[in-house]
């Protein structure tokens, strides 16, 4: 299930693990980074903005703050 942030330029921006919709809960051990506990997580933002990737913990959508995500977009996107 996507997760939804909004920045402080007022872009929104929705948030899915990556290959999300090969599985049926919406979470794919396709998106796992190696075998690492962190998880390619594919952010698309509301108007002209370009997509990036993040790589976040398991658990992101459930432990970072909106805070925390948009801190960690604006890493991937510089």
């Amino acid at each position: 299930m996507p997760r939804e942030v909004t920045d402080g330029d007022g872009t929104t921006w929705s948030l899915v693990e990556a290959y999300a919709g090969l599985s049926e809960d919406g979470r794919s051990e396709a998106a796992r980074i190696g075998d690492s506990e962190r998880f390619r997580v594919i952010a698309t933002p509301t108007g002209g903005a370009q997509s990036v990737e993040l790589e976040l913990p398991a658990g992101w959508a459930d432990v970072l703050s909106d805070d925390d995500l948009v801190r960690e977009i604006g890493a991937a996107a510089e």
